[in-house]
């Protein structure tokens, strides 16, 4: 077999050529899509476990209703790369993450088959009701899908969402891909044999006659139904033991297969004729079809570049992320009171070891950033030490429990904020850019933003051990940065590299010192002397690092976040609080989203990398 050769896929320029394919030649149109898959993310790194799980669902929703018209709702998104390919996108598929490519997420600019944005989790059934009762109101009779994996399922939107839904009539499912944990047990050959039973046409034209039939029967018709009724919810509950959904007002289908094509098929046909809200249960393999993956769908959920023979990543580096869980198990190994949390990020947030080593005192929350605020602050206030490791993307979920939970409450609760500044690939919804904002509002509140490995273990010790209140250390996406041979730490709070008696400051934090570095020697170079002031400790802000900075005549702030509520900001008032007559600049993220593309990439187009800044400061 040739791998690099996909005859039916390359045939699907929209899902109505798919139509055109016999259920047949779905097995293999649905291999090829795999092949595809593993080569494509191989190349350009990016979500395939989540993908090659729901291959044959994808397939089949698209088989059976006709988008655009009928609308898919994806939850994340990050599971969406076979939708790209059967909506007229596989010719473009291989431009995937890259800068100017598709995304790796739905996006309503790239498609008409992309009904709502997705990269975040839980929204799916809440949007997917918005376009449902849209539709009602404007006459539309098309069909509105959400599709939402059981890790989104533990975010409390996803319950609202279902809450609301139920009171629908029709048009409405919501199909939850279950890759993981057992929602509604199969008990086996029973189950299976009634879930074939429920979904076949036969069924629901039988049941809808005979209810119709009874309904007509004067007196006695409608209370022998209710009494059917009764016996045949009574008996379900004892086969499935217990249906929260149904109670929610959905009819359920499942446990079904979610890679048996004929069996999907056919309930999604049948869901499409009941009158009321439906939930789809699909039982499916994170991994499918590539044995590393499914091996091991944790480290093949978000990947970069690997050898598809050996499933090895392309490249090895230590990582902040890493650095952070290592140093907060050596914290912990000396203070029983140091507490871990994630929501359903142990591995990506670098607390697999401390999971392992210290099983009482680590909670993985699901994906529920703002309960895991509100529950690190119950655990803080019986004297417990909490920290919450959390991307920064992700954080923006539970500002509202930050202020009240929190922060007002003054509780000693510690944020590891991973992801910080521009994250790449995954895009807008997850840049890392906003969280500096965010904390920098809330009153009571301390950040530190490390750049090095050494200054990130030194603020994780000063927030754990030191601080008494809200603090966040927040930490890039990768490995250690160029750090010049000469440089040494003046202090926590903040350090000066460089001449104090040249004319222009540069004056940042974070991973953006290194760039500052490169730049200095390029100013250097052309007979320009630069001083740079970096800041670790940014909110609040040292009154000294503000002293210092007030004797420059011209000085530079270049922030690797929002100008709007940034640090930057902060610093210019202080500055001039100081009676500074210089001049000072600003060079940060204005209003706007950051597409997706190398993190090298954006920052150069920022002008945040040493090219940007000695461009600026050579003017």
């Amino acid at each position: 077999m040739d791998n690099n050769k996909f005859e039916l896929l390359e045939k699907i320029k929209s899902p109505q050529d798919l139509k055109k394919l016999s259920v047949d030649e779905l097995p293999s149109l649905c291999e090829e899509i795999r092949r595809k898959l593993i080569l494509t993310v191989s190349e350009n790194g990016g979500h395939l476990a989540p993908n090659l799980g729901v291959v044959e669902l994808t397939v089949a929703m698209h088989y059976v209703f006709d988008c655009p018209e009928d609308s898919i709702v994806w939850d994340v998104g990050h599971q969406c790369y076979t939708h790209k390919m059967l909506t007229g996108r596989y010719d473009k598929i291989s431009s995937i993450r890259r800068t100017g490519g598709l995304s790796g997420f739905p996006r309503r600019y790239e498609s008409e088959y992309d009904v709502f944005g997705a990269g975040h989790s839980s929204t799916s059934i809440s949007a997917a009701l918005g376009i449902a009762k849209a539709k009602q109101l404007k006459g539309d009779d098309s069909h509105t899908v959400a599709f939402i994996g059981d890790g989104s399922f533990t975010g409390g939107l996803a319950f609202e969402g279902m809450n609301n839904a139920g009171r629908l009539r029709r048009n409405f499912i919501v199909i939850l891909n279950d890759n993981k944990m057992s929602i509604s047990k199969n008990v086996g050959a029973m189950s299976r044999h009634l879930t074939s039973i429920r979904v076949s046409n036969w069924y629901l034209n039988a049941k809808v006659k005979l209810e119709r039939f009874f309904n007509k029967i004067p007196l006695v018709g409608k209370p022998f139904v209710n009494f059917l009724t009764t016996i045949k919810n009574w008996f379900k509950k004892k086969v499935y033991k217990t249906n929260m959904f149904e109670n929610f007002g959905f009819h359920y289908y499942g446990p079904v297969d979610g890679h048996n094509l004929e069996s999907l098929i056919s309930v999604l046909k049948a869901a499409k004729t009941v009158n009321r809200p439906v939930l789809i249960h699909a039982v499916t393999t994170k991994g499918k079809g590539y044995q590393f993956a499914e091996n091991d769908p944790k480290s093949f959920h978000g990947i970069g570049r690997f050898d598809i023979d050996t499933g090895e990543p392309l490249s090895h580096s230590d990582s902040y992320s890493n650095c952070f869980g290592e140093t907060l198990c050596s914290l912990a190994e000396k203070d029983e009171k140091i507490c871990a949390i994630t929501a359903a990020m142990t591995t990506g947030t670098g607390l697999s070891d401390f999971a392992e080593r210290f099983k009482d005192r680590f909670f993985d929350v699901g994906i529920a950033e703002e309960h895991a605020v509100t529950f690190g602050s119950g655990l803080a206030c019986q004297g417990m030490t909490p920290v919450f490791a959390v991307y920064s993307s992700f954080l923006q979920r539970a500002y509202d429990q930050l202020v009240h939970d929190a922060a007002a409450q003054k509780l000693h609760l510690v944020l590891g904020v991973d992801r910080a500044g521009i994250v790449g690939e995954d895009g807008e919804t997850h840049q890392g850019v906003f969280d500096v904002s965010i904390l920098n509002t809330i009153p009571s509140t301390t950040i530190y933003s490390p750049c090095y490995f050494d200054d990130l273990k030194a603020c994780i010790n000063q927030a754990v051990n030191k601080e008494s209140a809200l603090t966040a250390v927040r930490y890039p996406r990768g490995s250690e940065p160029y750090r010049p041979d000469d440089f040494t730490h003046n202090g926590i709070n903040f350090s000066v590299y460089g001449n104090p008696n040249a004319s222009r400051l540069i004056v940042t934090y974070g991973r953006l010192f290194s760039q500052a570095c490169k730049a200095k020697e390029m100013l250097s170079n052309v007979g320009k002397e630069t001083c740079i002031l970096k800041l670790c400790r940014i909110k609040p802000i040292d009154p000294e690092a503000i002293r210092f900075a007030a004797c420059f005549k011209k000085v530079h702030f270049f922030e690797e976040g929002m100008r709007s509520g940034g640090v930057a900001e902060t610093f210019e008032s202080e500055l001039y609080k100081e009676r500074f007559e210089g001049i000072f600049s600003i060079t940060a993220i204005e209003d706007m989203f950051i597409p997706h593309s190398k993190d090298t990439e954006a920052l150069h187009a920022l002008k945040l990398d040493a090219e940007g800044m000695f461009d600026i400061l050579r003017k």
